[in-house]
C-alpha cells in the first residue's frame, strides 16, 4: 500500500534525514575553520550553542512552507559571500519539489532566510 505524499509526511521525512546527519555537525574555534574540515561538526555545535545559527528543525519547518517537497540531503557549511567578507554558516538543502524537480536551496543558518533556490 502506497503512503500518501502529504506535506506533513515530507516534513517528517526531511526532519528525519536532518536528524540522521546532525551528529556529524559541530565546531570548536572559528579561527581555522577552513584549515581542518574534519572538525566542522565541532564548530557547528559550538556555533549553535553560541546562538550564531538556528537549529535545523526550525530551518526545515520554515523552508517547508516556502519550498514544498521532500528534503533528501542536508549540508551545513561555512562560506564567504561571493568570495569576500567574513564567512557565514549556511544550510544547503536538496529538495525534490512536488513537481519532481531536484532543487538546491541555500539558507542563511543565522536567520533562516532563503538565499538561493536553483534547479540541481
Amino acid at each position: 500500500m502506497k503512503m500518501p505524499n502529504t506535506p506533513r509526511r515530507r516534513f517528517v521525512l526531511g526532519l528525519l534525514v536532518a536528524l540522521m546527519v546532525m551528529p556529524v555537525w559541530a565546531e570548536p574555534d572559528d579561527r581555522h575553520w577552513d584549515e581542518d574540515e574534519k572538525h566542522d561538526h565541532e564548530r557547528a555545535r559550538h556555533a549553535l550553542r553560541r546562538g550564531e545559527v538556528r537549529p535545523i528543525a526550525e530551518i526545515l519547518a520554515s523552508v517547508a512552507t516556502q519550498v514544498p517537497g521532500d528534503v533528501v540531503e542536508v549540508e551545513f557549511e561555512r562560506k564567504r559571500k561571493r568570495g569576500h567578507g567574513p564567512p557565514r554558516w549556511l544550510y544547503e538543502l536538496k529538495i525534490i519539489a512536488t513537481d519532481g524537480r531536484l532543487l538546491e536551496v541555500e539558507v542563511d543558518a543565522a536567520n533562516g532566510r532563503i538565499l538561493k533556490v536553483e534547479e540541481d
